[in-house]
């Protein structure tokens, strides 16, 4: 890891197709506060869940094509689950002069902590289909049974949560259900949230949970792997240049511009 002066610092991009990664941002500004940001919202193709793969690809690395060469970063956090386990290898043998950390399920810490050994992924439908997240399975956790949820509408009622309108507890309750398996006199202890979107409605989760679990969030082990590999900045200043959101559809709501208000984000 080097070390750098504030002048020569350059900024993190956090990627996600939607707002759900503000929940790795929030966690790596309080490790990495010399840092500026900028954060990169897809919204014009959110959600990711129903693209067809290659198409999905294509428009991931599209848009770095234009992202790196705009705001060359010092690295980029993918902070989507369904983009970085399609595109993860891609993006890296693309652009072999940038640094990606991917966000991917959090198997192996579940496989680990669980003590009944029933683990739900609690995922979109693309990130349940992706060989990806079945290799997973298999290197860490296969003395688990592991359930994949693939929830078609959270990712979207999540979105509506997160800019503080109403969401219907039943809704929620119906996508939340299948995560819940009782299985020889043992219950589901640990579902794993695998879209960045989800721990923004971890309160209402545990709320409407038919027993406690624990609801994992990589959002901090994410944060901490960016941590460890950007340069080291000495008496570093908070640069004024950075901190703003990107929207590719180019027209936020009033709400997500006053979401990106909070969160300290110009828009771009």
């Amino acid at each position: 890891m080097e070390t750098t002066t504030t002048a020569d610092l350059k900024p993190v991009l956090v990627f996600d197709s939607g707002i759900g990664g503000l929940t790795v941002l929030r966690e790596a500004r309080v490790l990495m506060p010399e840092r500026g940001f900028i954060y990169v919202a897809d919204d014009a193709g959110f959600p990711y869940g129903g693209w067809e793969e290659e198409a999905l690809k294509a428009r991931i690395l599209a848009l770095f094509g234009e992202l790196l060469q705009r705001y060359a970063p010092e690295l980029c956090i993918i902070a989507c689950n369904t983009a970085f386990t399609l595109a993860g290898a891609d993006l890296r043998a693309a652009f072999p002069g940038m640094t990606f950390v991917g966000t991917v399920p959090a198997i192996k810490p579940a496989a680990e902590r669980t003590r009944s050994g029933l683990v739900s992924v609690l995922a979109t439908p693309g990130t349940v289909k992706r060989a990806y997240t079945r290799d997973l399975i298999q290197s860490f956790a296969s003395q688990c049974h592991v359930r994949l949820v693939g929830s078609e509408n959270l990712a979207r009622m999540a979105e509506a949560y997160i800019r503080g309108e109403t969401v219907s507890d039943e809704a929620v309750r119906a996508e939340i259900a299948p995560c819940f398996v009782e299985k020889d006199g043992v219950r589901t202890d640990i579902v794993v949230l695998a879209c960045t979107h989800y721990p923004f409605m971890a309160n209402l989760f545990r709320k409407l949970a038919p027993w406690p679990v624990d609801w994992l969030d990589p959002a901090e082990a994410i944060a901490r792997q960016a941590r460890r590999l950007v340069s080291i900045a000495e008496h570093a200043d908070h640069p004024d240049a950075y901190d703003f959101a990107v929207f590719t559809s180019e027209a936020p709501d009033f709400s997500t511009r006053r979401l990106m208000q909070g969160f300290g984000l110009r828009v771009m």
